[in-house]
């Protein structure tokens, strides 16, 4: 089973402390997996996590969370090396792929190397669910704010571009994320910008937005515009509760 159309998550969410373990998936990864179609057979969901560096502990975590979900889960690791010969096959067998959040300069530059790019838009395109948090939701856009070089947040726009919006995450939780976004958008270093608090996400349709959703009582989706003289405008997404 795959998407009926190509689809992407772009989210600042999807993990929540768990019981007996210590991570579980929350509702935006849940919704991610539902969006597949799959039916008959556990869900395979693939993690992508070059944007911290391939870390075996998240890793295990991961996999104990996926257990709980009754999901498949495996990794397309970048470090040292991949794990397969045929990264394009690997991926071409998915369900769901999931980038998981840190920096997401280093995840393009190193993404760029392995030539990622290509095929991950060749598994969209596919009907294999594309989505991820924080890092894992700005590299689907042309861009967005980012702590990837210092505390000091500076605007990458060399994203993949699959969607031709910039993208903001964590609005409402690092004060310095929403005036970032809005110069940028301003200045034209970004375009129209959708952005997420904490919690939502974004689902596209091949390029449009079909909608926003949150896996919490309380946070919000926006869209970011500048008019011909630059003059910035916010506006509020409806978000359907998950």
């Amino acid at each position: 089973m795959s998407a009926a159309t190509p689809t992407i998550l772009a989210t600042s969410g999807g993990y929540r402390l768990g019981n007996r373990i210590p991570l579980e998936f929350n509702k935006l990864i849940q919704y991610a997996v539902e969006l597949a179609g799959v039916e008959g057979r556990a869900p395979k969901l693939c993690h992508i996590g070059t944007a911290m560096g391939d870390q075996d502990a998240f890793h295990a975590r991961f996999d104990a969370a996926g257990r709980h979900a009754g999901f498949s889960t495996s990794h397309l690791n970048l470090f040292p090396m991949p794990p397969v010969a045929d990264i394009r096959g690997f991926l071409l067998e998915q369900d769901v792929i999931w980038v998981n959040g840190g920096s997401v300069a280093n995840l393009l530059a190193v993404w760029r190397v392995h030539g990622l790019g290509e095929i991950l838009h060749e598994v969209w395109q596919s009907g294999i669910v594309l989505a991820g948090v924080s890092a894992g939701s700005i590299c689907w856009h042309t861009g967005g704010a980012t702590d990837s070089f210092g505390p000091e947040l500076r605007v990458v726009t060399d994203g993949l571009g699959f969607l031709p919006y910039g993208n903001g995450v964590h609005y409402d939780t690092e004060e310095l994320r929403r005036p970032t976004v809005q110069r940028a958008v301003a200045s034209g270093q970004l375009p129209l910008t959708y952005c997420t608090d904490d919690g939502a996400g974004l689902l596209y349709r091949g390029t449009e937005l079909a909608e926003a959703v949150s896996e919490r009582p309380s946070g919000g989706a926006y869209v970011v515009r500048a008019d011909d003289a630059g003059a910035v405008t916010e506006d509020a997404l409806t978000v359907r509760r998950l």
